[in-house]
């Protein structure tokens, strides 16, 4: 059954091939552009089904050689090259799997990310903006943009709260697993006794959302403009540029002053507004619940974590993936491949169990 969908898919990718060449299609952009996304998220299928197939062949081959043969050194590199090619048929057979299943909407897209200062006081800032610096750092390893859409900084160099975007392709689908109460346990700079303090930072992950996902009726959205307070130079200061933005009958509010810009800053607030209505939707279809960030925070209660970062030890545990780092500063630094590719495979193996 996996086999003659695979075989349909290869079928489907052939003709799509000739489509996309065809000078009446290349003539209506729309139609070009929908031909093409399909037949890039087929190609990795029909080329790992390529793979499939060429081992197949090399094992009838190697079969038929094994029968034809006497030569017992030479029936021994057979036996090898038949072992070799039955446990790739093993593997490519899981992968296929794997690159059948469903895709998420939201994995190509860009993300919004949220972080907040938890509990813990200052120290809690500074790591809100230790786990900031760490996505931009991870973000520009993959040539992704960042911007920052809203900031409420500390007295100490820390954020009690930082909202920004991360543009690329895939982004979502790397940042997702992020969302929850995040813990550092470290002596900080504050502290003259030399005690090690725990605190938290909670972050939301959002997918970028338009009025394409989800529409929203301006009559219910209320636009204050008012003065910038803090960091921010004369000019932010001294204007009427900050935006705030409620969604009245959610009760949502997104406030932005980061730009000089009165209509940048209503830009921005918009495009997180859109992002957490997608989100709170797409929630309320899936599971029923309403409040999304509490879905993906909780309080930010210290036993709430789903990773610890212990600065006095040099390691990071994720307690989801069950994988302690013995590599602190790489991890704050960006390096967190290793965490969100067990992530990944953890929840395509839960996916794969109701294939």
């Amino acid at each position: 059954m996996l086999f003659e969908h695979i075989a349909e898919l290869e079928k489907t990718y052939i003709e799509i091939g000739e489509r996309i060449n065809d000078p009446d299609i290349i003539a209506n952009q729309e139609k070009w552009q929908s031909l093409i996304k399909e037949y890039n998220e087929i190609e990795p299928i029909v080329q790992k089904y390529d793979q499939y197939k060429n081992a197949v062949n090399t094992i009838k081959e190697a079969e038929e050689l094994l029968n034809e043969n006497d030569d017992e050194d030479f029936k021994a590199l057979l036996k090898d090259e038949l072992a070799e090619n039955k446990n790739k048929i093993e593997v490519i057979e899981e992968e296929l799997k794997i690159l059948l299943l469903p895709k998420d909407d939201n994995d190509n897209k860009n993300v919004i990310i949220e972080i907040r200062a938890g509990t813990g006081g200052d120290e809690a800032a500074i790591f809100a903006g230790d786990i900031f610096r760490m996505y931009v750092r991870y973000a520009e390893n993959r040539m992704w943009k960042t911007e920052v859409m809203s900031a409420n900084e500390s007295d100490l160099g820390g954020f009690k709260e930082i909202i920004f975007m991360v543009s690329g392709k895939g982004a979502y689908s790397r940042f997702k697993f992020e969302s929850g109460v995040h813990r550092v346990q470290r002596i900080p700079s504050t502290e003259s006794g030399g005690r090690i303090h725990t605190s938290t930072a909670t972050v939301a992950v959002l997918p970028e959302a338009d009025n394409v996902d989800v529409n929203i009726d301006m009559n219910d959205v209320r636009i204050d403009v008012f003065r910038a307070s803090g960091n921010g130079g004369q000019c932010v200061n001294t204007t009427d540029s900050a935006v705030r933005v409620t969604h009245i009958p959610t009760g949502i509010v997104v406030s932005c002053q980061d730009e000089k810009s009165q209509f940048k800053n209503k830009d921005k607030a918009l495009k997180v507004l859109y992002a957490r209505l997608y989100k709170l939707e797409r929630e309320k279809h899936d599971s029923a619940i309403s409040e999304q960030r509490r879905s993906q925070v909780g309080k930010g209660d210290r036993s709430e974590k789903i990773r610890t970062y212990n600065f006095h030890q040099g390691r990071v545990t994720d307690h989801r993936a069950g994988i302690t780092l013995y590599k602190i500063d790489a991890v704050i630094n960006g390096d967190l491949d290793d965490i969100i590719d067990t992530l990944t495979a953890k929840e395509q193996a839960e996916r794969l169990k109701y294939v």
